[in-house]
């Protein structure tokens, strides 16, 4: 259950304000006490990012790849320490969203303007969050109205007929407070798939996209430390797209019809968060999740999910520095598709323990799901850090997680089969971290070994004796391991800050011993910012290694991003940027191709305290 989390002073002499994060222990917690290995993006590096979309903002970050279909506006999801988009839980404000039918969240629809923060759980999260949650956590905030009413807005056009613009106010009063925000984007892009692709889908015409979204949040503290609230998110996307449909009487992939997809994705809650006593603090959450896709050309399927959850949280604090986490979690998930399927209920219970003891600081989580469909599945986290000294900590982190199968391995015609079994991980990681009040760098060494994993089983003995297996089935099929380094340090001079990222994976089919597809065995970024007087300039380099796919090996690249901002007045910003500023042509994934250079200009207002 999301929480509001608001800075903390620590007691350095420098006074650092420290992030309070809820990812990693479900409950307010300052970062400088997690064990758990948890990224903060903040606000201000949302506005000031050259991300074209979340999905790469995302992957600017330490452990992250991307997997998209194209350029913005294409399906897209993100790689968590070499795991597939399956082994990612994305929640907003608390609540899961993503298709139960792909098992996945296809970002491509959520817009950046909406978004507070993004806290990253890197490593195993299933013993706090349950199913999927091999590879780790996203968890979008979206923006709470506090203090005086405040005004923001921005406006920017580019290259490929691009556009964007959104507004936001908040405020606080008499008890209630409140956030609303809107947004627009759209461009014309490019074709999403490549000419002379291997399946024939390439049709030259412009895959553009439109993308509109809302967010309203509200509440009303009724005593100290009471509050109940509302939110809800919008988002719709309309974009077109590459395929093909295969008609008698040759059955030849016809690439000519217009391919459009129309996604809806609406996250609602209600929530109250009390304080019972110094020592106790309840919250009750009830919320409902859509995520409906409709696509194709001159035929049309669709995908609807449906989520309704209720979570009800308690924190207890039976000491100073230590915290016990107790919930109960009930998730009802249906399904719209072109097949039967039944709907799905998981219900679960968590238990966390957080402790500072000194320089000793520990977790332990443990949670068991009851599912309807698969049955139950308990999981487990433990955690220790030791600080060396003020600014050196060691930490050591192992878990379990596991994935759920999805309607689609268990119900899709002539695929689907209801006895697969969960998917299971165990996982081991070291790391090193040291700031102080300029600089700072970590160091993180991992290990994940999956099991049962599900996947296409072309072996006919294997899958049931309907005819409609013949040409196979889902099954689970093989192993993986998964292990890697991730290396971040960042440094301030002045006026000039720079931050780095270097990532090594080694992502591996155990049964074949062959690397697993679109992971690059390195990714590097680098940053740097300066600001002279009203000005600041950024430059951005973005390293992708090689990485296979569909039998063949798409080259590394490297992507340039240059912005400069320009402060007329204290209200008031102007901007540009330049993304991919060498025309660096890629493919982001087989047979797909993104975006060459394209320059942006914009203006941005924020007023009443923003």
């Amino acid at each position: 259950m999301a929480m509001a989390a608001w800075p903390l002073v620590s007691s350095s002499q420098t006074q650092r304000l420290e992030p309070v994060v809820v990812t990693g222990t479900r409950e307010p917690t300052p970062l400088d006490w997690l064990v758990a290995d948890v990224v903060v993006i903040d606000s201000q590096r949302i506005r000031d990012s050259n991300a074209d979309s979340i999905e790469d903002l995302l992957r600017r970050e330490g452990g992250i790849q991307l997997s998209r279909n194209g350029g913005p506006g294409q399906s897209a999801s993100v790689l968590l320490r070499g795991t597939s988009a399956s082994h990612t839980v994305v929640l907003v404000d608390g609540v899961r969203i993503g298709s139960a039918t792909l098992g996945q969240t296809d970002l491509s629809a959520i817009s950046l303007a909406q978004i507070e923060r993004i806290e990253i759980l890197r490593g195993p999260g299933s013993s706090l969050y349950g199913a999927d949650a091999v590879g780790g956590v996203v968890q979008i905030i979206t923006r709470r109205g506090s203090g005086a009413p405040q005004f923001a807005a921005h406006a920017a056009v580019g290259s490929y007929a691009s556009s964007e613009a959104d507004a936001f106010a908040s405020g606080a009063t008499q008890g209630f407070d409140y956030a609303a925000s809107v947004s627009r984007e759209a461009s014309d892009g490019v074709s999403a798939v490549k000419p002379g692709d291997t399946f024939g889908l390439f049709n030259p015409d412009r895959d553009g996209f439109k993308r509109s979204s809302i967010q309203l949040r509200g509440g009303f503290s009724f005593a100290p430390g009471q509050r109940i609230g509302a939110s809800i998110v919008d988002s719709r996307l309309r974009s077109q797209y590459d395929g093909a449909e295969y008609n008698p009487p040759t059955f030849a992939p016809d690439p000519s019809p217009d391919f459009r997809i129309r996604f809806d994705t609406r996250v609602g809650s209600i929530d109250y968060r009390g304080a019972l006593s110094s020592q106790w603090t309840t919250s009750l959450q009830l919320a409902e999740q859509r995520d409906d896709l409709v696509s194709g050309g001159t035929s049309f399927s669709r995908y609807l999910t449906e989520r309704k959850q209720v979570t009800w949280q308690n924190a207890w604090t039976p000491a100073a520095g230590q915290q016990v986490v107790g919930a109960l979690e009930h998730v009802d998930e249906t399904v719209t598709a072109p097949f039967p399927a039944p709907q799905r209920r998981n219900s679960a219970a968590v238990l966390g323990y957080t402790a500072q003891l000194g320089a000793n600081k520990l977790q332990a989580d443990w949670r068991h799901d009851h599912n309807s469909v698969y049955g139950n599945v308990s999981t487990g986290k433990l955690g220790w850090r030791f600080d060396v000294q003020k600014d050196l900590s060691l930490r050591a982190v192992a878990g379990t997680a596991f994935r759920a199968p999805t309607f689609n391995d268990l119900y899709f015609p002539g695929f689907g089969v209801p006895t697969i079994r969960p998917e299971h991980s165990r996982s081991v990681e070291v790391g090193v971290a040291w700031k102080n009040s300029v600089s700072s760098a970590g160091a993180t060494l991992y290990r994940n070994d999956l099991r049962d994993m599900i996947g296409y089983q072309p072996d006919r003995t294997f899958c049931p004796a309907d005819p409609s297996y013949d040409f196979g089935c889902a099954a689970n099929v093989s192993r993986a391991r998964l292990q890697g380094a991730t290396l971040t340090a960042s440094h301030r001079i002045g006026a000039i800050g720079v931050h780095g990222t270097v990532d090594f994976l080694d992502a591996k089919d155990r049964s074949t011993g062959q690397r697993l597809a679109r992971r690059a065995a390195h990714q590097e970024t680098f940053a740097i910012d300066w600001t002279s007087g009203p000005w600041t300039f950024d430059a951005s380099v973005l390293d992708v290694g090689a990485r296979p796919e569909g039998g063949v090996r798409l080259a590394g690249y490297q992507l340039l991003d240059l912005k400069a901002r320009y402060r007329i007045t204290p209200n008031w910003q102007a901007e540009a940027k330049l993304l991919n500023a060498t025309d660096r042509r890629y493919e982001p994934a087989h047979d797909y191709q993104s975006l060459g250079r394209q320059a942006w200009v914009g203006i941005r207002y924020a007023g009443g305290g923003l």
